[in-house]
């Protein structure tokens, strides 16, 4: 966003944003799996339902990346869309450069302050005003197995990192695949944090990705947290090179692969599939961090409009959004929890269940950490760097775990 900033003051450009047609919403999103396209088509059939006209604007890829891309380019010709799946600090960028439109009057009319834990609603403001809605929130430090496979090999999900290691060399003597995994940048990160926040601890975890202290990212306790991240490389099969994460979620759904470390989203893959939770697939906290609860906030940031028509399509958009039919919804079918503390639970699944209780108590312990790998806890600049020292650390089989740490830090350091 730093370089975006600097951009825009370079060429002197102003956001001319042009009329659209009367009555239309045009969502920017990357939700294009099977159950992240089922979830957006409930916001879709409901916005239609009021009238309005839903114009999609899906650009594929897991982490984001292009999706921003597109928007950079759409925000800076003045054509932004109404909305855009932005997420984190990005937020607050976005609304600086003063693209970013003002929610308060719906967030009044609704209640979102009462209806929403500070954590959530401080993400989607920016000077004490929305700009911004939540749609969901995800834990990111979920294990994904399949039951069928364990019974083969008598084995038990793991709870620990050393009960992971244990088992998965048991997996691949038997010549299953013991974890599920794409190598993308950000798959890769999301891996890493879970390993980090299970040696770090929230406490340290939140030193070295949200306060970007240089001591613990270069610590001792991030080389431990190094090196076993590195191990997990010898339980991923040779195809992992590129592979999208909900590809990597169906290999443990087909039984081809025993595990995947991987947000809730991937419930709405297991969901779509027809499978049962506690049944069919086993959902536990990342091995080491089960008093812990890394999140992910999915949210709309809503752009500045000029075509009154589009503006009431927007505001409908965003009061839609956190009003309780439509959480219950999009929920079930994306995997995640209702932003709302004030939800019925008892409709959804175990996972669900088991997710909203532990939201609710690490956010009184401080152990409920903003996720690194998806944006929450850091600028994107600082993640990018993060994301390139951990990749490359990952596909390097003599990588020396000391000298990423050091590196990592000075990576921090440099996009600070």
């Amino acid at each position: 966003m730093k370089l975006f900033r600097n951009f825009l003051a370079a060429v002197g450009l102003s956001v001319a944003l042009t009329p659209a047609h009367a009555g239309e919403v045009e969502v920017l999103h990357w939700w294009t799996s099977g159950g992240e396209a089922k979830a957006m088509g409930v916001l879709k059939e409901m916005m239609e339902d009021q009238g309005h006209t839903w114009k999609d604007f899906a650009v594929a890829g897991g982490g984001g990346e292009a999706a921003m891309t597109v928007l950079k380019t759409r925000a800076v010709s003045g054509n932004p869309p109404a909305a855009a799946q932005i997420k984190g600090l990005d937020i607050q960028e976005w609304a600086k450069l003063g693209f970013l439109t003002n929610l308060d009057d719906v967030a009044s009319d609704a209640n979102w302050d009462e209806a929403l834990p500070p954590v959530v609603a401080d993400t989607m403001k920016y000077e004490d005003n929305y700009v911004a809605v939540p749609i969901n929130v995800h834990r990111v430090n979920w294990l994904w197995a399949n039951p069928e496979v364990f019974e083969k090999v008598d084995a038990d999900v793991p709870r620990t990192l050393d009960e992971f290691f244990t088992v998965a060399d048991k997996l691949k003597e038997a010549d299953v695949i013991p974890l599920a995994h794409g190598g993308q940048a950000w798959q890769d990160a999301t891996v890493f944090e879970a390993v980090a926040l299970a040696v770090l601890g929230p406490k340290d975890f939140e030193a070295a990705f949200v306060n970007h202290d240089m001591d613990v990212l270069s610590g001792e306790k991030m080389v431990e947290a190094l090196t076993k991240f590195h191990r997990m490389r010898d339980y991923i099969d040779p195809n992992a090179v590129g592979r999208d994460w909900n590809i990597a979620t169906q290999m443990v759904i087909n039984g081809e692969a025993a595990m995947q470390i991987m947000g809730d989203w991937a419930k709405g893959e297991f969901t779509a599939a027809g499978l049962e939770a506690g049944k069919d697939y086993v959902c536990v906290p990342a091995p080491g961090t089960q008093d812990a609860f890394t999140f992910n906030i999915d949210s709309l940031a809503m752009f500045k409009l000029n075509n009154d028509a589009n503006v009431k399509a927007q505001k409908d958009l965003a009061r839609t959004i956190l009003e309780p039919e439509f959480q219950t919804i999009f929920n079930k079918a994306k995997g995640s929890i209702p932003v709302r503390t004030d939800m019925d639970m008892s409709g959804f699944d175990s996972c669900a269940q088991a997710s909203m209780e532990a939201f609710k108590s690490t956010s009184e312990t401080g152990a409920l950490v903003p996720s690194m790998a998806h944006g929450m806890s850091t600028t994107s600049a600082v993640q990018g760097q993060i994301f390139d020292v951990i990749t490359n650390f990952f596909n390097n089989a003599n990588a020396d775990p000391k000298e990423t740490a050091e590196r990592l830090a000075s990576a921090v350091q440099s996009a600070l």
